[in-house]
């Protein structure tokens, strides 16, 4: 069964950076679609930012454009998340996910692989 690990999640300071990771075993082949949601108390899971299989097409929710950068290492079967210029409002758990299509991240419900999640915290 497909699995994906996240990692790096933590405490950072306002202004501050942390990279995600995810590692993903037992099935995903690097031709799937990874990315990553977040969902705060309160909220419901937002989507954060997706890169296609080779790499050549990434998309962000409007709130991380220019904050976040998404990357993949098919060798290694991992995606990634950087982060950058933190706020209180990227407090949440970051969930990493899979799927095969593109066009099914528009709601959580519609992914197929999820991680369990890290906790992002942010310090003002």
């Amino acid at each position: 069964q497909v699995q994906l690990v996240e990692s790096g999640g933590g405490l950072a300071q306002a202004g501050g950076s942390l990279r995600l990771s995810c590692a993903a075993s037992g099935g995903i082949f690097s031709r799937y679609v990874m990315g990553w949601f977040r969902q705060a108390p309160g909220k419901e899971r937002e989507f954060v930012a997706r890169i296609t299989w080779r790499g050549e097409n990434t998309y962000y929710a409007d709130s991380v454009k220019g904050r976040f950068i998404i990357s993949r290492d098919n060798a290694k079967n991992a995606v990634y998340l950087q982060m950058n210029s933190l706020n209180d409002e990227d407090a949440a758990v970051y969930y990493c996910a899979a799927d095969r299509n593109d066009y099914t991240w528009g709601h959580a419900s519609m992914i197929n692989y999820w991680g369990k999640g890290t906790l992002v915290t942010v310090a003002s």
